[in-house]
């Protein structure tokens, strides 16, 4: 950061080291607070990745659990951003977010110490992990629409694209090296053991967390109102808002088929094509380096094209290659689906660090939390339909030819996208306010 002076009347020559000094204290405090921000999202996403693992390990491993209890599990999971994804918004922005963080960490240590003891007590059950994994969908969700709506206040909003492509980064290299760490650490430690480690990752967090200097101001208090009126605004700022509507829309879709590649795709591989397990592992870790390879690249990208351009572009370009996948077999062809997982998985971490940025970009400070959470809401809330749909796609059609529809599908959903004003902007400054939900809200 730089001090402007009065060139003519010059300061004495003390003077200017300690004007140097003051202006760059700020600038490396907000670097080490960003730092810790990082760590602490290395321990969460790493540690989020083992235990995604580690937990059904334990289901199958120590309680012989049937597929429909994995489905089950799984869904479990996911269940929170459906049950309390519009309402975590609204209580998000009522609250200091690096708070939030701190309280979802926290959780999340309790319940990874929670269920290896009920196992060393032998009282673990099935039921038992299902309210596990219930309650550790609720910390992530809270924790996930706190981070992005605090990013922001961190570094500020000029900086953002940046930010969100270190942070994309960590996400995607946690998706390469997580399950392979948490097999290890499973067959070393075993599936309860696994999971304490994760809940010392989780405590690491908090501390990090709580040695970031900058504070938040405490929101404004909100004005006597009934909770259903916050959620109610959250949802009226998204579907008003023309650019973020059709985002929602486009990424929904998107989710839904992509989804449902992938819950047909290992059994496309094993069955279909006919490749061993451990090939089948190394085939689909191709995608997650495909991920860290368009994460480290996003930042010059947005430069060279721009972010808006970026945005559509990256979904148009890159869901086609998904076409790729249904061609494989056992032989060379199986480089067709690495490339095309590679590609797609590009795809998809460009578009999501770019509209994540637009996101932030655009919405008031003071609706950030409940605009996180709507499109979360909007965009995760297709993710139980898309297992549903690929498996009666693939019981009426068979499994190849489910794939084959259900990547045309992915093809055409980004051409939803083409209707949206980011297709005549090159950067989202170019961005005009949008009429519908112009209006300013508090000052916060």
């Amino acid at each position: 950061m730089s001090v402007t002076t009065d060139e003519s009347a010059p300061a004495p020559e003390p003077a200017a080291p300690a004007d140097t000094a003051a202006g760059a204290a700020p600038e490396r405090r907000q670097r080490r607070d960003f730092r810790l921000f990082m760590s602490s999202h290395i321990c969460n996403e790493l540690g989020g990745s083992i235990t995604y693992v580690a937990l059904p390990l334990m289901a199958v491993l120590t309680l012989n659990a049937s597929a429909m209890q994995a489905g089950l599990l799984a869904a479990a999971e996911h269940a929170a951003f459906l049950l309390l994804g519009l309402p975590a918004g609204a209580w998000v922005d009522r609250m200091r977010r690096r708070r939030v963080m701190m309280a979802a960490d926290l959780a999340r240590t309790v319940l990874l110490t929670a269920l290896p003891v009920a196992y060393l007590l032998d009282l673990h059950s099935m039921t038992l992990l299902y309210v596990g994994a219930l309650l550790l969908g609720c910390a992530r969700l809270f924790g996930d629409v706190a981070d992005q709506s605090y990013l922001p206040t961190l570094i500020g909003r000029d900086t953002l694209i940046a930010g969100n492509s270190k942070l994309e980064t960590v996400r995607s290299g946690a998706e390469f090296a997580g399950p392979g760490i948490a097999g290890f650490l499973v067959q070393l430690f075993g599936a309860a053991g696994t999971l304490a480690g994760q809940a010392v990752t989780s405590l690491v967090s908090v501390v990090l967390l709580g040695r970031i200097e900058a504070r938040e101001e405490k929101p404004a208090p909100a004005p006597p109102k009934h909770l259903l009126r916050d959620i109610r605004e959250g949802l009226a700022y998204v579907l008003g808002h023309r650019i973020l509507r059709l985002i929602a829309l486009n990424t929904a879709a998107v989710n839904l088929f992509l989804s449902a590649v992938m819950a047909i795709e290992v059994l496309f591989l094993t069955r279909t094509v006919g490749l061993a397990p451990a090939a089948v592992g190394w085939v689909l870790t191709t995608a997650t380096i495909g991920s860290v390879l368009a994460a480290t690249a996003a930042d010059r990208l947005t430069r060279a094209v721009g972010a808006a351009r970026l945005t559509w572009l990256s979904l148009l370009l890159t869901m086609p290659f998904g076409l790729l996948l249904p061609l494989a077999d056992d032989d060379w062809r199986i480089g067709l689906f690495v490339l095309g997982s590679l590609v797609q998985s590009a795809g998809v971490t460009v578009y999501n660090i770019c509209q994540v940025t637009y996101r932030q970009t655009v919405c008031p400070p003071h609706l950030l939390g409940r605009m996180t959470a709507t499109m979360r809401f909007l965009v995760w809330g297709v993710l139980p339909l898309s297992g549903l749909l690929a498996g009666v796609l693939g019981e009426l059609l068979g499994v190849r030819d489910a794939l084959w529809l259900c990547a045309a599908a992915l093809s055409a959903a980004p051409l939803v996208l083409l209707c949206s004003p980011l297709r005549r902007m090159r950067d989202f400054e170019d961005a005009a306010p949008d009429p519908l939900t112009a209006t300013p809200g508090p000052a916060q």
